[in-house]
């Protein structure tokens, strides 16, 4: 796949954006995006766990469906599920039925939880901790995109000391890519490094 391409309404964006519908509007809307809060956070978290092993449109599409099941993200009503929720989400053909990966997500409300209660933004304040320096060149292609860097590596090593699961290097990376803490968008995209509406 091209690093960038061309659309219809002449707009350049990154070549993935247009693997599927729904995928323009994720690229355009909010991936790279500075994104900020404790809850907005622990919902992306949770989702990259999911999307582990799978592709993000798959995420993308059952997203609605994840926020019902999970009660919106709201960390506290997450935190206080029990073994029954846990059957009730895996009887739920709307999200990804993984055992390990929905009781993951309810021990990270937990440990989201006890880190906020006290000091509410503690979570959002822990993540962007580990934003690196922002690019000054954008990447000419996907080889030059990492799948993690050891700031990821810190931030999740920082997570699984407090208990959190699933937050691996490159799922710490890939919530980084679409936080903001990073800007990947490629070299020629308009949302690129150095680019007009550059983010």
């Amino acid at each position: 796949m091209d690093a960038t391409i061309t659309s219809a309404d002449g707009v350049t964006r990154c070549g993935w954006a247009h693997s599927a519908p729904e995928m323009l509007r994720y690229h355009d809307e909010e991936w790279g995006r500075t994104l900020h809060g404790d809850q907005p956070l622990f919902e992306k978290l949770c989702l990259e766990a999911f999307q582990s092993g799978l592709s993000w449109i798959t995420i993308l599409r059952k997203r609605e469906a994840f926020r019902t099941a999970f009660a919106s993200f709201d960390i506290d009503r997450v935190a206080a599920f029990d073994e029954g929720d846990v059957e009730r989400l895996m009887a739920d053909a709307g999200i990804v039925r993984n055992r390990a990966k929905i009781t993951a997500s309810i021990a990270n409300a937990r440990a989201t939880k006890a880190l906020v209660d006290p000091q509410p933004g503690a979570l959002d304040s822990l993540l962007w901790k580990y934003a690196p320096p922002r690019r000054t060149v954008a990447p000419e292609s996907y080889s030059q995109v990492p799948a993690s860097t050891p700031f990821s590596t810190s931030a999740s090593a920082a997570l699984k000391t407090l208990g959190y699961r699933f937050v691996g290097p490159t799922t710490m990376y890939a919530l980084m890519q679409f936080a903001g803490l990073v800007n990947d968008h490629a070299a020629g995209c308009h949302l690129a490094v150095g680019e007009p509406g550059a983010l």
